[in-house]
């Protein structure tokens, strides 16, 4: 009798434990500030694939030749994070690069154990400059092509919505102004309930929305920034 008595309580248990986990989940936080009062357009992006002194950003494709080394030899297309995953060597952080600085990276990298004076030239293939990047807890991430009108709301829309593990009160815009990657966080919730203004979405954004199997994909971004290319009320 006892044990049976204790069947209905220990799921009672687990279910109000669930509950408060969601409840905790699905809150607004984080060391990314939200009601940002100037968040600004992005810098202009470049009309076309650049030259040697363009730096590269997540969603760009490059090419890496790697003389008489055809596995190494391929495309490489730049993730949320600003890295790509090179055969040997691992991922290699490489948006705010010019070809040149990754071709001195690899280079060096392949050095280190695998080549001797390894012969790399990277280009870019790619630019991505007219996409906006959706990553995290949705449906369907990826890389999906902006328009003139293009909204947070219609951007997490592209990537077939949140799922059942996000957050869609912690939603963050990864953006490049003057130079620096900077980021503003946003409350899906409230704008869907048009409690906030929907933020115009530019080329060139990346947009994560937090969800409990995705903390990672934020740890990775924050690392890219700078402590003071976070945007920040004035």
């Amino acid at each position: 009798m006892a044990a049976r008595a204790k069947k209905p309580l220990l799921a009672l248990a687990f279910v109000l434990i669930g509950l408060g986990l969601s409840a905790c989940a699905n809150k607004r936080g984080g060391p990314i500030p939200y009601d940002v009062p100037d968040f600004v357009a992005p810098d202009a992006a470049k009309p076309a694939p650049p030259g040697m002194d363009y730096r590269l950003a997540p969603g760009d494709t490059i090419s890496i030749i790697v003389f008489r080394v055809e596995d190494l030899s391929r495309d490489y297309e730049i993730d949320p994070s600003g890295n790509i995953a090179v055969p040997l060597i691992g991922s290699v952080p490489v948006a705010g690069m010019t070809t040149p600085e990754i071709q001195q990276v690899v280079r060096e990298r392949l050095s280190e154990r695998y080549l001797r004076n390894p012969d790399v030239t990277v280009t870019v293939k790619n630019a991505a400059s007219r996409v906006v990047t959706v990553d995290g807890s949705v449906r369907n991430p990826g890389a999906y092509p902006t328009t003139n009108e293009m909204t947070l709301v219609k951007a997490v829309a592209l990537a077939r919505g949140t799922d059942e593990f996000s957050n869609p009160r912690r939603v963050a815009v990864f953006r490049t102004v003057k130079g620096q990657r900077m980021a503003a966080a946003f409350d899906l919730t409230a704008i869907r309930r048009g409690q906030a203004p929907d933020p115009e979405i530019y080329p060139g954004d990346v947009v994560v929305v937090d969800g409990s199997r995705n903390r990672q994909v934020f740890r990775d971004l924050l690392n890219t920034l700078p402590l003071l290319a976070l945007f920040r009320p004035w």
